[in-house]
């Protein structure tokens, strides 16, 4: 048999097994996460001889289904540069997701790289406890406070990432109630398809059923209410500012059920990231912060896709008129080039906290990487190469030509939905264009689309039938071009896709 054939006879057979896993899913929700892992399955013959030697490899992937780790070779990123990024054997792909929507100043700034060298040749680790810290550590929280002007900000609190900034959210805000004596104030309420990270309180935040499967979550204290799309779900003749008005009431009515006592904080994303980049409709936070408030439940806004410049504003709250509370911040602060998150904590909330760990003895929260002095030292230059740049500016001027590019795709008979703002955007696939006419999940139609992307040198995120996008800052002119020239070669090829499927059922 030749080395054509076998590849050919092994891609059938593992086409045939992620298809299996697909279809096992009962709603696109449940497949959200084997989507990319399904996109590797349609993967050019070339790629699969040249990785091979890299299946059953002795990383525990994370959202891969394990049986895909051992069947299909991974896609082994081995350099960066500017916008693009390289795989193991020299092939080039246009970035279009800027890693998982962080690098945020492209593949290699050398700025970046120096600042970590410097700090690693001077001082490569010491912790912030006990009133021990660090120099960059203490920069940092100023420089970050100070790029926040939605509203004043207090303090600054370390984390490794986003996950563990949501994670500490929710015991800032138990730690705030129980001081000021209203322990039964408890409960969350985050939204359906939002996404908050996964460890374990991030996860239950997230309204995603794939991040609560065989986990038991979401934990008992959390609840969702409505997702704000409005293609997805508005009524027929219902405006936008109906249907906000609509998910209002119907968090009101949530709030009222469980007992306003109860309920601790709101938290939401500016723009929903991971559940399939979902702007919110006219009027929708003004209309949502007064409900919280008339219940004196805090307000958290998740900014880490959001922050530093992915909307063409500094921060999302800025875009859409938030006044938070609590704010939790990563992937953009060092441009992912080192794991750092963030929450920024209002002074009402801050000074409780100095109040009560006064007294306690302790505030006694952190991690041993609480505010690494590598990872301040770079997220400081990150901070001071977004304003130098002006890359808010820089975000406003390419945007819409990235938007409209793509969104003149928006006549395919595939294609329900274009959406985004900014530097961010999704894709969602549909017969008839229709929200209420999915395509079998068995289809695949996300996953190829991706795939003909990862093809065509391009890589995007897949999430099910969606498709999305949040290329670099410093994505340029001519690269958009390029990216709406790949999108476009892809799109024709999964519009034939589903010309052929669609014949196979006659």
């Amino acid at each position: 048999m030749s080395i054509n054939r076998l590849v050919r006879s092994n891609l059938t057979t593992q086409l045939r097994s992620c298809i299996k896993y697909v279809a096992a899913s009962r709603s696109s929700q449940e497949h959200l996460f084997l989507a990319p892992s399904l996109a590797r399955f349609y993967g050019t013959s070339a790629t699969l001889q040249a990785e091979e030697g890299f299946k059953g490899h002795d990383m525990l992937a994370p959202f891969t289904a394990g049986s895909l780790s051992t069947d299909v070779n991974p896609l082994l990123i081995v350099k960066s540069e500017g916008s693009y990024v390289y795989d193991i054997n020299g092939k080039k792909y246009l970035d279009a997701l800027a890693g998982l929507w962080c690098t945020a100043l492209g593949g290699n700034e050398p700025r970046l790289v120096e600042a970590a060298t410097r700090q690693l040749n001077t001082l490569p680790f010491y912790h912030s406890f006990w009133n021990r810290t660090t120099k960059p550590s203490l920069d940092l929280a100023k420089d970050l406070l100070e790029t926040f002007t939605a509203r004043k900000m207090a303090k600054a609190f370390f984390t490794n990432s986003g996950s563990e900034a949501n994670d500490t959210q929710v015991k800032l805000v138990w730690y705030y109630y129980n001081a000021l004596g209203r322990p039964d104030k408890k409960k969350f309420i985050a939204r359906h398809k939002s996404y908050h990270g996964s460890t374990l309180i991030a996860a239950s935040l997230s309204g995603l059923p794939a991040l609560h499967q065989k986990f038991d979550l979401p934990a008992p204290f959390v609840f969702h209410t409505d997702c704000p799309h409005y293609w997805r779900y508005h009524q027929p003749g219902e405006t936008e500012e109906e249907f906000s008005t609509r998910l209002a009431n119907n968090l009101e009515n949530l709030i009222l059920k469980e007992g306003p006592e109860t309920i601790a904080a709101f938290i939401a994303e500016p723009v929903m990231g991971a559940g399939g980049v979902i702007p919110p409709p006219a009027t929708y936070f003004d209309k949502i912060q007064a409900v919280v408030k008339k219940y004196d439940i805090l307000f958290i806004a998740d900014e880490v896709i959001c922050a530093f410049g992915r909307l063409g504003y500094m921060y999302g709250c800025d875009k859409y008129n938030i006044k938070p509370d609590l704010v939790s911040v990563a992937k953009a602060l060092s441009s992912a080039y080192m794991p750092i998150g963030a929450v920024l904590v209002s002074p009402e909330i801050s000074d409780v906290i100095h109040s009560q760990s006064s007294k306690l003895g302790s505030f006694s929260h952190g991690f041993t990487y609480s505010g690494h002095p590598v990872a301040c030292a770079v997220a400081i230059e990150a901070l001071k190469i977004y304003k130098e740049r002006n890359i808010v500016e820089q975000v406003k001027r390419i945007a819409p030509q990235f938007q409209d590019g793509v969104k003149a795709f928006s006549d395919s008979p595939i294609i329900g939905e274009i959406r985004g703002t900014g530097l961010i955007l999704g894709t969602e696939f549909t017969d008839n264009k229709s929200p209420n006419d999915p395509f079998p999940p068995e289809w695949g139609i996300g996953a190829y689309f991706g795939a003909q992307c990862e093809k065509e040198g391009m890589l995007v995120r897949v999430s099910g039938d969606a498709i999305m996008m949040s290329p670099p800052f410093i994505i340029t002119p001519s690269e958009v071009d390029e990216l709406i020239s790949k999108y476009g070669k892809a799109l024709k090829a999964t519009e034939e896709r589903v010309k052929e499927l669609k014949s196979q059922q006659k």
